[in-house]
């Protein structure tokens, strides 16, 4: 029993990694099933929220690495469309961030940060805050439902 609990909590994590990169998955069902299932709220919301985060981390370091060239190739952006991000970036600031859990915008948000050289403090700061927000949420929620 033990060792489901354990690969319960692995599966959520690479759900929740996988999930903020640049791949179209959910992890907020993961969560929900397992909160349903009776585990620990706490741990898999943590546990959720550090997968999310560290998928994020490798697309701000996708964005910070490659050239904002390559960048507007691999999100498939036209010219006018990441001139257009980075104005909507630059108008709403750090806080932007915050958003980066959002659903389809989030993930090329975050590849964008990098490439604008997005301070990492403040890039970690806000999207686990933005992230560890959204869990607790869906969370609350499941347990709602129970």
């Amino acid at each position: 029993m033990a060792f489901l609990l354990e690969f319960s909590y692995y599966g959520l994590f690479i759900s929740a990694f996988l999930a903020a990169t640049l791949l179209p998955l959910s992890s907020e069902v993961a969560l929900s099933a397992l909160i349903l299932a009776g585990h620990s709220p706490t741990y898999l919301i943590a546990t959720a929220t550090a997968g999310n985060v560290l998928g994020s981390f490798v697309n701000y370091a996708l964005g910070y690495w490659i050239s904002m060239e390559a960048t507007k190739r691999w999100l498939r952006m036209s010219e006018q469309e990441l001139a257009a991000a980075k104005k909507r970036f630059e108008k709403y600031g750090l806080l932007a961030l915050c958003f980066v859990w959002v659903p389809v915008i989030g993930d090329p948000l975050s590849v964008i940060a990098g490439a604008l050289r997005v301070r990492l403090i403040w890039f970690s700061i806000l999207v686990t805050a933005g992230k560890l927000a959204r869990y607790l949420v869906v969370g609350y929620l499941a347990q709602l439902s129970m």
